[in-house]
């Protein structure tokens, strides 16, 4: 598929794979992109795709640039997904000239074994094939170390690399203007707070680095290609970089017979009649992680509670905070709840938690012994007022 200018797409979907990197859920599949450049002196690949997909795609190159040789490579993250298939590319095409940074090929070789002629670029380097010419941006930590961005001076397309991609397979088209993007936004939320939540400053920076470029579309490692929606599609990774939340509570809760989960349903009654419109409620082992986090990085309230286990936390809560603490997240208003038979443990280990979260805290935690009783509608109550009037005193 023609993008423009002699840039074609010539990525491959994935609609098997159940989770990406072995751990997140990928109901709509997943896209790995990459796009050639067939310049009439010189043609360039920029980033490949996963290797399990290799014969469709040389079918894919073929197709646009039939026994021309791939001059360069450029190699813009080399997470496997994207790296894949650089050592077959290079027994196809030995001649190929290979483009990153140093810390590009440190994986390369690392990875791959792969030597031969490269060209290694610095922050603001270029590189001219003919009609287009190329210029190189470092954006280190957005994902891994070496990443970085290629943009397209002559077409003023910027090659993203994991930037501003999602989740999801593409459906016939690969441009934004071309397809239904609906399912793509949450999908874009739910992959930044999973793959590159715990990295916003590096992100923030890497926004500002691109700020002053002429930006009209957008070539991702996943996902659509983005032209019409650039605002929209940029807007979502500054807010969520800056980790601004919306209005809204996040209530995430572990339960085992059914009293926690009470308890949860009543704080979120009381944030209703609070005028709180926009409450998830979240049984931890029920819904994915994935989605939880997205929600936690949507929302700016977040109220926890589980049930004590064992003497500690719930396990599927242990491990959800556990996330959520990698992701070093700011700007969260928190409370939480805990329940128990015959030994407290829920309510202190979670107010640990709180600590290392570093949320701004609001309200008295609630404890629960064994069932809802009066006492306890009260105390939740008293916690969704306190999570309500923290949001509201937001308004403008």
């Amino acid at each position: 598929m023609e993008i423009k200018g002699k840039v074609h797409y010539v990525g491959v979907n994935d609609r098997t794979k159940a989770l990406f990197e072995n751990l997140w859920p990928l109901p709509y599949g997943v896209s790995y992109n990459s796009y050639l450049i067939a310049d009439d002196d010189m043609v360039a690949l920029v980033d490949t795709v996963d290797v399990a997909f290799f014969e469709q795609y040389l079918k894919k190159i073929r197709s646009v640039i039939g026994d021309r040789k791939i001059d360069y490579l450029i190699i813009n993250h080399m997470e496997p997904d994207h790296s894949g298939a650089i050592a077959l590319i290079k027994q196809y095409y030995p001649e190929i000239v290979l483009v990153g940074n140093k810390k590009t090929f440190d994986m390369v070789e690392g990875y791959y074994g792969v030597t031969g002629e490269r060209y290694v670029v610095g922050d603001g380097d270029f590189l001219k094939l003919g009609h287009h010419n190329l210029r190189f941006y470092l954006v280190p930590m957005v994902h891994w170390p070496e990443t970085m961005v290629t943009y397209d001076e002559t077409e003023k397309i910027l090659f993203s690399g994991d930037a501003f991609g999602c989740f999801g397979a593409l459906n016939g088209g690969c441009i934004d203007r071309n397809i239904n993007t609906d399912i793509y936004w949450n999908e874009m939320r739910r992959y930044y707070a999973n793959i590159v939540g715990k990295f916003g400053n590096p992100v923030q920076k890497a926004l500002q680095k691109c700020s002053g470029l002429d930006i009209q579309t957008i070539c991702p490692t996943h996902g659509p290609v983005w032209e019409e929606k650039i605002p929209q599609v940029v807007e979502m990774y500054d807010k969520l970089s800056r980790y601004e939340g919306e209005e809204g509570v996040v209530i995430a809760y572990g339960t085992m017979y059914g009293n926690t989960e009470e308890l949860a349903e009543a704080i979120a009654e009381e944030l209703s009649a609070q005028g709180i419109r926009n409450i998830v409620l979240h049984n931890v082992s029920h819904t994915h992680h994935s989605y939880i986090l997205a929600d936690i990085f949507k929302y700016k309230g977040l109220i926890v509670g589980c049930t004590t286990y064992n003497m500690h936390l719930y396990p599927e809560m242990e491990s959800l905070l556990s996330k959520v603490a990698a992701r070093e997240m700011k700007n969260r208003v928190m409370g939480y709840f805990g329940s128990y038979t015959w030994a407290s443990a829920a309510v202190k280990k979670l107010g640990e938690f709180a600590e290392k979260l570093k949320f701004e805290l609001v309200g008295n935690p609630v404890e629960m012994k064994q069932a809802m009783k009066q006492d306890n509608y009260a105390q939740a109550k008293e916690l969704a007022k306190a999570m309500a009037d923290r949001l509201k005193a937001d308004r403008k």
